[in-house]
């Protein structure tokens, strides 16, 4: 059997607000039942009894009662997780952001504006960063870059001389419209 778990003395403080948090209707739920958990331990009853009451189990009670004891107030409150790592570091969401914003003609690639698979290539081999490109969308979006996809065939040529390399264009297109009288 286990031995019997009891709330430590509060100070006048301490029980005030306890009080206020257990009967109050403005916190969240959760934290109002640790609280009335506390309470109840503070009025003299045993953990069976705590439970039964609040319809939790022997196990929640004494968890936080514990907290309680250890922490005052603060303890009730959730504590922080840590969850899963971050899958890229600091260092390597700023190199995909730099070089996302880095014309590919400053450093010397052969193409003019980056689509997400070219940018994805140049990470992968010259920066040596494995990323995705739907990762890298996300990175962008993010940091409040919007990504667009440029469309070659609307507005200025990056290559100056595609007039010359283009050629004449066809003569089975009529240079303009007739007007029919």
């Amino acid at each position: 059997m286990q031995t019997p778990l009891t709330l430590r003395e509060l100070t006048e403080e301490e029980a005030v607000g306890l009080r206020a948090l257990a009967q109050g209707r403005k916190a969240e739920v959760r934290l109002r039942d640790r609280a009335r958990i506390c309470w109840l331990a503070h009025q003299g009853r045993r953990v069976p009894q705590i439970a039964a009451e609040l319809g939790v189990c022997q196990a929640t009670a004494r968890t936080w009662i514990t907290r309680f004891n250890a922490a005052g107030l603060d303890g009730l409150r959730d504590a922080g997780r840590t969850g899963r790592p971050p899958t890229y570091t600091a260092a390597e969401v700023g190199a995909v952001i730099e070089a996302s914003l880095t014309k590919p003609d400053e450093l010397g690639l052969p193409f003019g504006c980056w689509t997400l698979g070219r940018l994805e290539a140049h990470l992968n081999e010259t920066l040596g960063i494995r990323i995705k490109r739907s990762r890298i969308g996300e990175l962008l979006v993010a940091e409040g870059l919007r990504w667009r996809q440029q469309e070659t065939w609307f507005g200025d040529r990056p290559d100056p001389a595609f007039a010359e390399k283009r050629g004449p264009s066809s003569r089975s297109t009529p240079s303009r419209l007739r007007v029919v009288s």
